[in-house]
């Protein structure tokens, strides 16, 4: 046991490494006054950096504490709950402490603008949720938010200095990374921001690995009051194992490596914290709507209903099999092929400006159609109705989807999606029993009588009603102009949008086109190779084909372009 506490920090154990990383600290707190940025999650890793500077800071005479240090914290709103609850009562402690403490620091809670939130772009304007290929999340909710307040940061100071909790153990990827930056140091373990200029990044625990993390939390206390014994529990209850032992040898695993993130990941393939969370703590049973909910998102087949399984062609027998183990004992899941047809079938054939893009034999999905964007936000407010039910006390007041984010999901779907039947307060007071605060707007064109007559008259064709819907809109958004300059371009792109009534359609179409584009250079070869009887017949034939070619060729150069846009 000695040999190995020996091996930790470095081969300087514990007390010295420490030592002369808060003598580092100091010394690059007391070098300028470019103020500090940390980066505070509450997790680990960051709970050690910041306990790390407030060491340090704390321990200076009062009269050098003169920097100001800012503690960033990024809701997305979409947190895990338990996380979240976590960081307010953190930053909550922080104020009090700094201000008996003497230490010159301010937390901040940051969270995206409201057109950035999951739920106004999944729910509002119909994006599908996040893969690998199309993270559209990440930026929009965690990096413009803190980006945003360093570029504050740097406009008002000239400078910033970003503290991080980031170690090159964490995977690979972050290794290579860091390395890569290491070329262009200024010091240890001080990087240039390559993202925002005029800022930098001091990453004192890099080398730590996550037993080394857990044994400073854990032996050194929190200075603003939390206890680490608790952040250290929240991790063990989101391991598998339901164990998080403190370690200083790899044959051991630690229970560093539990995430924490957005309840809703579709990313990942699982999430098995989450999972962990509810299987090693009845307490934590309240918690299961949310993962149901997310699994839904995914198209996990654990959050499934059979009438979607049904569509896509598996038989009643194949889905009571979903879930139970096989012949090698691993689970029956739902293949990569059969979950993106239950996600294409949520989803529109057309893109979202109205484009019919095709590939690989099919139509590239769109937007998620208007009854499955009213389905999310009623699954979304049942399960925030269920969780203030029947929830722990703290969680009484859970905002899942906020009304400010209610209020810009019925703008869209009024102003950009021309849904004027504006379902989403009946949604909200079907879930809620409560009156949704309408905010009813001038130019709003057609009311719930206007909305059904005219769908009435379209004979449930929806392409050809949401047509009606968006020609409309057009007129809404020229009306009173002296000058309709653009007018005509508008209608002409509302019209190609409105071209096909489904995918199919729009492949007969192209294969149509195709054929006809075809026989047109089948007949400008036997024309090329027939010979000419008079100078007036090759002039009217050729006349002809010229001209069936280039509209022809025309449309069918059109029907390329967007297919390969």
């Amino acid at each position: 046991m000695v040999r190995e506490k020996q091996i930790a920090f470095g081969g300087k154990g514990m007390k010295v490494a420490i030592t002369e990383l808060i003598e580092e600290v100091q010394e690059l707190y007391l070098a300028d006054q470019i103020p500090w940025v940390v980066g505070y999650s509450g997790g680990k890793d960051s709970s050690a950096v910041l306990q790390l500077v407030w060491l340090a800071v704390s321990r200076l005479p009062v009269e050098q504490r003169t920097k100001q240090i800012h503690v960033i914290s990024t809701d997305t709103l979409v947190e895990q709950p338990l996380v979240a609850v976590w960081v307010d009562a953190s930053h909550a402690k922080m104020r009090e402490a700094a201000t008996e403490q003497g230490v010159p620091l301010t937390p901040h809670k940051l969270v995206p603008d409201v057109k950035d939130t999951f739920w106004v772009n999944l729910i509002g304007r119909g994006y599908p949720k996040p893969t690998t290929q199309f993270r559209w999340c990440t930026s929009r909710m965690k990096i413009n938010p803190s980006n945003n307040f360093i570029r504050q940061v740097v406009r008002e100071n000239g400078e910033a200095m970003l503290v991080l909790g980031t170690r090159k153990a964490e995977s690979q990827r972050r290794a290579r990374n860091m390395e890569k930056h290491e070329k262009h140091r200024y010091r240890d373990r001080i990087s240039p921001n390559a993202a925002l200029p005029n800022s930098l990044v001091y990453s004192p625990i890099e080398d730590w690995n996550n037993d080394e993390v857990w044994q400073f939390l854990l032996q050194v206390k929190n200075p603003w009051g939390h206890t680490n014994k608790s952040l250290m529990g929240m991790y063990q209850g989101a391991s598998a194992d339901n164990e998080c032992p403190v370690v200083l040898d790899t044959s051991t695993p630690s229970c560093g490596s539990s995430r924490f993130g957005c309840w809703v990941c579709t990313v990942v393939d699982k999430d098995r914290s989450m999972e962990a969370m509810i299987k090693n703590d009845d307490e934590k049973f309240w918690m299961q709507p949310l993962l149901d909910l997310r699994n839904e998102l995914a198209c996990d087949e654990e959050g499934l209903r059979d009438v979607e399984l049904v569509q896509i062609g598996l038989t009643k027998k194949e889905i009571s099999e979903l879930g139970k183990t096989d012949r090698k004992g691993k689970p029956v899941r739902l293949s990569k092929e059969n979950r993106g047809k239950v996600e294409r079938n949520r989803r529109d054939f057309r893109r979202i400006d109205g484009r019919v893009q095709l590939f690989n034999g099919k139509t590239i999905p769109g937007p998620y159609r208007k009854n499955w964007r009213e389905y999310w936000l009623k699954r979304v407010l049942e399960v925030q109705q269920g969780i203030r039910e029947n929830g722990p006390k703290e969680m009484r007041e859970i905002e899942l989807v906020s009304t400010a984010e209610m209020h810009e999901i019925r703008r869209i779907w009024l102003y950009e999606k021309h849904e004027y039947d504006d379902t989403l307060p009946d949604i909200f007071k079907q879930v809620t029993g409560e009156e949704f605060p309408v905010v009813r707007g001038d130019d709003q064109l057609l009311d719930r009588e206007d909305w059904d007559r005219l769908k009435d008259i379209c004979s449930a064709d929806d392409v050809f009603f949401q047509l009606q819907t968006e020609l409309l809109d057009i007129e809404r958004e020229f009306r009173g102009m002296t000058r309709r300059a653009g007018i005509y371009e508008a209608i002409e792109k509302r019209l190609k949008a409105a071209r096909f009534s489904d995918g199919e359609e729009a492949f007969a179409a192209r294969d149509a086109e195709q054929k006809r584009a075809e026989e047109i250079r089948d007949l400008r070869t036997i024309r090329k190779d027939k010979p000419e009887n008079t100078k007036g017949s090759k002039k009217r034939s050729g006349a002809k084909v010229s001209n069936v070619s280039s509209a022809q060729q025309n449309l069918f150069d059109q029907q390329s372009l967007e297919e390969n846009e």
